[in-house]
């Protein structure tokens, strides 16, 4: 009978992830011809086939499938025997491997990996941005510590830790400017709203003052907040931006900024996302306090910044 080690288990989960066996090899630091002798071998002692090689790809088989998905498994639990020797000895080491939302991360990415690596330069750090979907996949295969993003994601298996609550401000031309001293929808109903695609939060907040609108100008998409801004200024009109985004504003352009009023949607809440079963206390932590350092503190979650996160 076949003994799998882990090191076979982390050869083919590397493999499947990477899809080719030169890539898979660099990310695991050993020679094409050793790892392709590994897997031969493995494949020959399970008497199954785990890839299919061409000149041009390797796709995973069906069996091979079922067994790099557990072997995942056996890798993530293996992984944290390691962690929680880590978490009871106070160390703060390995891999931190964190994603987050492509609508936070300008916000967030820059400040975050420049003080993370300086405070903590003895953790790995691994950032990428993901879209919900992709972030929850990956939490629960265990291909990610963390995720940032909107509330709002949690599910079966997965954790949600409040960050912060950002306000939406509305971003005015300067035409509309100089009508409104306070932002009042209804006497904007005849101009352009432009509005952030595939963004929910921005989206609902901006269609939760724009449902009534008799005007008959359209709703427009754009990709990102400053081409948003960009629009604005160059069409007219007005848009929704989030309030970390107001620094980023010239002098000038601050003065078309004005707060949203009544009863309309006008925030998004943060969260930090884990597995249910995530050891990496201490890790965790250090994401919240190198946030702390970059959000304004009245947005930070209150028993965040009152307390420590606890498992």
């Amino acid at each position: 009978m076949a003994v799998m080690t882990l090191q076979q288990l982390k050869y083919i989960e590397a493999i499947d992830r990477y899809r080719s066996f030169a890539e898979a090899a660099v990310s695991l630091e050993v020679t094409q011809p050793t790892l392709s002798g590994m897997v031969g071998k493995l494949e020959e002692e399970l008497g199954v086939k785990l890839f299919e090689r061409t000149s041009r790809k390797v796709s995973t088989t069906t069996t091979g499938a079922a067994i790099v998905k557990q072997a995942r498994l056996v890798l993530m639990e293996a992984n944290r025997i390691k962690e929680m020797v880590d978490e009871i000895k106070g160390d703060v080491t390995g891999e931190l491997r964190l994603s987050v939302g492509p609508s936070i991360a300008p916000y967030l990415l820059p400040d975050f990996i420049r003080i993370y690596m300086s405070d903590y330069p003895q953790v790995m750090l691994h950032v990428e941005e993901m879209r919900p979907e992709a972030m929850t996949r990956s939490l629960i295969d265990g291909t990610l510590d963390a995720g940032i993003a909107t509330s709002g994601l949690s599910q079966a298996g997965i954790f949600e830790i409040p960050l912060y609550t950002e306000r939406f401000f509305v971003y005015l031309s300067e035409g509309c400017r100089r009508k409104l001293l306070v932002f009042n929808p209804e006497e904007l109903e005849h101009e352009h709203l432009w509005v952030m695609k595939e963004v929910q939060c921005l989206r609902e907040s901006a269609f939760s003052f724009c449902k009534g609108r008799k005007g008959k100008r359209h709703v427009y998409e754009a990709g990102n907040i400053d081409t948003l801004i960009r629009i604005v200024d160059a069409n007219g009109g007005y848009t929704i931006i989030p309030e970390m985004h107001l620094p980023m504003l010239s002098g000038h352009q601050q003065a078309n900024v004005r707060a949203i009023e009544g009863d309309h949607l006008s925030w998004r809440k943060v969260s930090m996302y884990i597995r249910e079963d995530y050891v990496r206390e201490r890790t965790l932590n250090t994401v919240a306090d190198t946030l702390k350092k970059i959000v304004p503190q009245h947005m930070i979650d209150t028993a965040l910044r009152q307390r420590k996160i606890r498992l």
